[in-house]
């Protein structure tokens, strides 16, 4: 069953199921590196009026004996809805709305529903090893699916071109998988896992 805080911006609302902190292990791998098992506490974060979800992924290297050897990654980013950006919005910078928001109710939000009953979202996601990843997708009931609209990488990074990533819930827990096309090779798989929600 998914709850919904009242309190969630209208826009928020075919998101909230991710809302929370989660917590878990998965198996990480690519091309010939061997698989290995990684421990994850990912959280998405709605602050009141908001129509973005933040989020943070933290992602640790487990040893045979399942103790944290060493971090992997620490992904930042912002989630939203797709949507045209008006005079209500903040922004660019931090240019303060001249007009009153236009998707502040529900009745709003259903505008942007799309045919197949879903909604349209966007998931900016920027890694400590010099790679930011825009991407475009969609959200239907309790499913996301995820693939890379740009990928931008400074001149120290590794070579990374694309990427794609589902997310899910069942059975009350969060579940991902990622594919990623990077260091020379075509899209595959990279990591998943088995997320418990823990706050």
């Amino acid at each position: 069953m998914i709850e919904l805080d009242s309190s969630v911006h209208p826009e928020l609302v075919p998101l909230s199921w991710l809302i929370g902190s989660w917590e878990g292990v998965g198996v990480v791998g690519y091309a010939d590196t061997p698989e290995k098992q990684f421990g994850q506490r990912v959280e998405f974060t709605a602050h009141p009026g908001t129509p973005f979800l933040q989020y943070t992924a933290h992602a640790w290297l487990l040893s045979e004996d399942g103790e944290l050897e060493s971090t992997l990654t620490l992904e930042t980013g912002i989630w939203q809805l797709v949507r045209p950006r008006d005079a209500g919005d903040v922004g660019p910078g931090m240019l303060i709305p001249t007009e009153d928001p236009s998707f502040t109710t529900a009745a709003a939000v259903e505008t942007l529903r799309t045919n197949d009953d879903g909604f349209e979202i966007e998931a900016e996601i920027v890694h400590p090893h010099g790679v930011m990843e825009l991407y475009a997708g969609h959200v239907k009931g309790p499913r996301i699916d995820l693939s890379t609209d740009v990928v931008a990488r400074t001149k120290t990074a590794k070579e990374y071109t694309a990427s794609t990533r589902m997310y899910g819930l069942v059975g009350g827990e969060l579940m991902w998988a990622w594919d990623m096309a990077a260091l020379g090779h075509e899209l595959a798989t990279h990591s998943s896992a088995r997320l418990k929600k823990i706050a």
